[in-house]
C-alpha cells in the first residue's frame, strides 16, 4: 500500500533523476569534481558525528549517489545502501565498484526496510526527510527504531529549517527586494537556490518538530541547528545584523538552516 488513508501518496521516484542527483542534491559539486572522494563540507560533518568504527553495520538509508557508502567503507564499516530511486542505486552501485570489502546497495521503501531487528549500529539518514510527508516520517522513523540496534544511533540531517521558510524568509525576500536583489528571492522558498526542490520536498522540519517526531518514535535525542559560514562581502551594519540572525538567542531558531540530530533509543 503507497499511502494510508487520508495521507497524500509518496512521491514518484521517477522525480528523482539522474540530473537531480549530479545536479541539484548537497555535494554535487564535489561529486561531480571527485566522484564521491571527496564529501561537502555538510556531508564531512554528518559523517564524522556518526563516529563510525571499524566493524560496525552501517545503513544509509536514502543513499542518493553512494558518496557516503564510499566513506563509510573506508572507515572499516560493513555498509548498507538503500535508496527509493532506481537512478541513485545505478549511480552508487557505480561509485563503490572496487572498493574493498564493497557496500550492499539496493532499491526498498525506508518505510519496509529489508532487514532484520537490530541490524545496524549506525542508521545515517542524510537530507531524506524533507522528502517524506509526515505519515511516511513517522512510518520510517518506527523502522528505524526496529532495525537500529538497541545502543546503535541514528544520525539525520535535513533542510532547510522550516522556520526559516515559514517566518524568516519573508522578511529576508522584502529586505532583498527593498535593496534591488529580490530577483534572486521567489515567492515560493523551495524554490531559492535549487527550483527542483519544489517538486520535491514536502515536510521541512524544524528543530522542534523534528526533536518530537523522534520521542514520538521512541528516541531520546540532540537536535540542533547550524548554518555555514556566510563569508560574504557587506557593510559593518548588515554584518552586525546578520550575527544578530544567525548567533542570538531566538532570532538564530529562525534563521538558521540546517537542521542536525543524533538519537538513540530510550530504554
Amino acid at each position: 500500500m503507497s499511502h494510508s488513508r487520508g495521507n497524500p501518496p509518496a512521491l514518484p521516484s521517477n522525480l528523482y533523476t539522474e540530473e537531480y542527483f549530479r545536479e541539484a542534491c548537497e555535494g554535487c559539486e564535489e561529486f561531480s569534481e571527485s566522484q564521491g572522494e571527496r564529501l561537502s563540507t555538510r556531508l564531512a560533518r554528518s559523517v564524522a558525528l556518526a563516529e563510525i568504527a571499524p566493524g560496525m553495520r552501517v545503513l544509509d538509508l536514502g543513499c542518493g549517489r553512494g558518496e557516503i557508502l564510499l566513506h563509510c567503507a573506508r572507515l572499516g564499516a560493513t555498509a548498507y545502501g538503500v535508496d527509493y530511486s532506481a537512478v541513485a542505486v545505478s549511480i552508487s552501485s557505480k561509485v563503490i565498484t572496487g572498493t574493498p570489502s564493497p557496500p550492499v546497495v539496493a532499491q526498498a521503501d525506508a518505510k519496509h526496510l529489508p532487514f532484520p531487528d537490530q541490524h545496524f549500529d549506525r542508521v545515517l539518514m542524510f537530507d531524506v526527510m524533507e522528502h517524506l510527508y509526515p505519515w511516511e516520517m513517522k512510518a520510517t522513523t518506527l523502522e528505524i527504531k526496529r532495525v537500529l540496534r538497541d545502543d546503535g544511533a541514528l544520525v539525520a540531517h535535513t533542510a532547510p529549517n522550516a522556520w526559516y521558510d515559514r517566518f524568516a524568509y519573508p522578511l529576508v525576500r522584502l529586505f532583498r527586494r527593498i535593496t534591488g536583489d529580490g530577483a534572486r528571492y521567489p515567492e515560493n522558498p523551495r524554490a531559492l537556490n535549487v527550483a527542483a526542490n519544489v517538486d520535491v520536498h514536502v515536510n521541512e522540519q524544524s528543530a522542534l518538530s523534528l526533536w518530537k517526531t523522534l520521542w514520538r518514535s521512541g528516541f531520546r535525542s540532540k537536535v540542533w541547528l547550524h548554518s555555514p559560514p556566510q563569508n560574504r562581502q557587506e557593510t559593518k551594519v548588515l554584518g552586525g545584523l546578520r550575527h544578530v540572525c544567525f548567533h542570538w538567542i531566538p532570532f538564530r531558531w529562525f534563521f538558521d538552516r540546517e537542521v542536525f540530530a543524533v538519537a538513540r533509543k530510550r530504554t
